[in-house]
């Protein structure tokens, strides 16, 4: 073979192999989770699981730590096209009435309950995503919710009197903590650490795994352990632009969203028991709240959520039926 001749072959190749990426559709999964969080995990293990299944067809890759927006902008990028996926919790009480019932406090008691509720409702969250221009395609989770703050170690409602709490944008949220007493500060959670560092706020209140991969141990004297609310995670994606997406690349994303959940779930269980090990260690006094005295005062904001939104009191209901897997 003479040197034109492979030449001509070398660039042929080379073209084929650039044609092939051209053709291997890039799909952006974008989240907010700071590296070493669940959300980094659970985003990167679907990423491995859908990038398996589906070789030379799509890539999913991952943008932690809020490089492609913070909850709202993600939402807002789906709709666009701009990402396929995002991982918002509790932001979508905002989106849709319906996911207020897991912004409920004490509602959900563990994740086999979750699965419970996810199972028996499903269709339910999904019609509620779908009438916003959403589709859920799993569940994962952001977890149970502990309190943290400079100013006292809160065992009873009453000790966030006057406390600054930072909380997510929702309104639920904001409604819980100022039934307990607290001023709830909404605001993104990429701007957390810098706000606890300089006393903008006195706290704060997010699963371990959230709380530790931000470092909050680092700017935070107290951690409550309250777990006054679980948040699930969503795997999020644009209905319009996900069903444009040739048919076996969406079956095999909706198929890795499902296989991921058990992995999400056991590796948050784990995180749970060595990242509360983490807090400790980095000098933060730790104590245990009294739930009772929560739930009790938890009272009103259950009956404002069946009040208000449309079919609230049935969800209610519904999810404390789940509690007992009966």
């Amino acid at each position: 073979m003479g040197i034109k001749t492979k030449l001509l072959c070398s660039v042929a190749g080379l073209l084929m192999a650039t044609q092939a990426n051209a053709d291997e559709l890039s799909l952006k999964f974008g989240h907010v989770g700071a590296p070493g969080s669940l959300f980094e995990a659970s985003a990167n293990e679907f990423a491995k699981c859908s990038n398996e299944a589906l070789s030379g067809k799509a890539k999913v890759q991952t943008f932690g730590s809020s490089q492609l927006g913070k909850d709202k902008e993600l939402l807002q990028k789906l709709k666009l096209g701009q990402i396929t996926f995002s991982l918002p919790s509790s932001v979508m009480s905002s989106v849709s009435d319906e996911f207020g019932v897991f912004e409920m406090p004490y509602i959900i008691k563990d994740r086999d309950h979750m699965k419970r509720v996810q199972a028996e409702l499903g269709d339910t969250f999904q019609k509620a995503a779908q009438a916003k221009g959403y589709r859920i395609l799993g569940y994962f989770e952001n977890g149970f919710r502990h309190i943290t703050n400079n100013v006292r170690a809160v065992e009873k409602p009453e000790d966030l009197a006057g406390v600054k709490l930072r909380t997510p944008k929702g309104a639920w949220r904001v409604k819980m903590f100022k039934l307990y007493g607290a001023n709830p500060t909404p605001m993104a959670f990429s701007e957390v650490f810098t706000a606890l560092q300089t006393g903008v706020i006195d706290g704060q209140e997010n699963p371990y795994a959230q709380i530790a991969s931000a470092k909050f141990q680092e700017v935070q004297k107290y951690l409550s352990i309250t777990g006054h609310v679980y948040t699930p995670a969503y795997v999020l994606v644009s209905d319009k632009h996900f069903a444009k997406l040739p048919e076996d690349v969406q079956a095999g994303l909706e198929k890795c969203a499902a296989d991921t959940q058990d992995f999400v779930y056991e590796t948050a269980a784990r995180l749970e028991e060595e990242l509360l090990e983490v807090i400790k260690s980095a000098g933060v006094e730790v104590n245990n709240a009294d739930n009772d005295a929560f739930i009790e005062a938890s009272k009103p904001i259950y009956d404002e959520f069946s009040e208000s939104v449309e079919g609230g009191k049935e969800l209610v209901e519904t999810v404390q039926r789940l509690a007992t897997g009966s």
